[in-house]
């Protein structure tokens, strides 16, 4: 004989997860998202693009797909077609007054055979000896220079920087540190806004007004300028420098929310029977309001992690972001901008279309999950 007749109502959780299925754009944005984030844990377990700064190619090898109409650093073209006739190339590559010299020499010379005998037929070099010890010192280089070129590649699928590195293992390592400054940054921004906000929410009073207090200085001024004022506080570059910028002060938005969820529940009939059975006032605060609240944290999440990726670019096209040796999209961009002078524009572009993708992804997820989780959308 069955007992259990009743039905199982669906949690907040799982009505969220229906509606999240029947939204295809939602879903199409879950599934880049969460191919970024694969390829972040695979870049830092060292699985993929480990030898990121191997010099694999020429400088500036140029894409693949672009190869017929860029060129070879050294001025070789890529072209199929013969070059034009150009002139000679200099017998020496380093000093460039020797063949100058020479030539003047040879000048000078004939000029005392047939009209004057000179006490001093010749021209001496000054660099003549610093540029032979400087080329011994560097005639594994000058191979290359000269022809020799060493195993190097002249094109690779999206190019490479100035040293040689490739620029699409480069974009991938460098979402590593983006993604991660987002994330971490977003969660320490979410959890002094969470927790800020149930204490002045819940009780009130002087504690209400002391962090509203802390929460208007705090607004009161620009949030770059806020920004750059910690970052010349903190001064030493790094990520975790970057991830307390933003999160020291990115958590406003977080507390503001929360603390007016907690004003409202904290007047709800299951707080005031955990009063009645005696629950402390930590209990009720996190095992049986925050539960209600949760959606808000994690919607406000997925906010500052996109808004923090853009941060960490920012501050580091600006010079206050990760240090010489650490690379990210901020960093990349950074570098692209004098590159673009000599036309190179490859590195610009794949750093600027992995970031447009991954903060349009994650903002569309954004919108479909603060929907999901509205309880007035049906």
């Amino acid at each position: 004989m069955q007992h259990d007749l009743g039905f199982n109502s669906p949690g907040l959780w799982a009505l969220a997860w229906r509606r999240l299925r029947r939204d295809k754009i939602a879903m199409l944005a879950l599934a880049i998202v969460s191919a970024f984030l694969l390829m972040l844990v695979l870049s830092m377990s060292g699985l993929i693009v480990a030898d990121w700064e191997d010099e694999v190619g020429v400088s500036y090898a140029p894409p693949s797909f672009a190869a017929g109409a860029q060129a070879v650093p050294n001025g070789t073209p890529l072209a199929l077609e013969p070059a034009p006739a150009t002139p000679a190339t200099p017998v020496n590559l380093l000093d460039p007054l020797a063949d100058d010299i020479r030539q003047l020499q040879a000048e000078m010379g004939r000029s005392a055979q047939t009209h004057l005998e000179l006490d001093m037929v010749g021209v001496v070099d000054p660099l003549a000896q610093d540029m032979a010890e400087l080329r011994a010192e560097l005639r594994p280089g000058l191979g290359a220079v000269e022809g020799k070129r060493p195993d190097k590649l002249a094109t690779l699928p999206f190019g490479a920087d100035k040293w040689g590195h490739d620029v699409l293992k480069k974009t991938i390592k460098g979402a590593e540190t983006s993604i991660v400054v987002g994330l971490v940054a977003a969660l320490l921004a979410v959890g002094l806004g969470t927790l800020f906000g149930a204490f002045s929410g819940y009780f009130g009073g002087r504690i209400d007004d002391f962090f509203n207090w802390f929460y208007s200085i705090f607004t009161s001024i620009p949030s770059i300028l806020m920004i750059l004022t910690v970052a010349a506080v903190l001064q030493q570059k790094g990520v975790l420098t970057i991830v307390l910028i933003l999160g020291l002060t990115g958590w406003t938005g977080p507390y503001r929310l929360i603390r007016a969820e907690y004003i409202k529940h904290k007047a709800r009939e299951y707080v005031m029977a955990a009063d009645a059975i005696g629950a402390s006032h930590w209990r009720k605060m996190f095992s049986h309001i925050f539960p209600n609240v949760s959606h808000v944290a994690l919607v406000q999440l997925s906010i500052l992690v996109v808004g923090f990726i853009k941060a960490e670019v920012i501050l580091s096209f600006l010079g206050f972001g990760v240090p010489v040796g650490v690379v990210s999209w901020g960093s990349m961009l950074n570098e692209a901008q004098n590159e673009l002078i000599l036309g190179k524009w490859w590195q610009l572009s794949a750093a600027a279309i992995a970031m447009a993708l991954l903060v349009t992804a994650f903002s569309l997820f954004t919108d479909a999950l603060r929907d999901a989780l509205d309880p007035k959308v049906k």
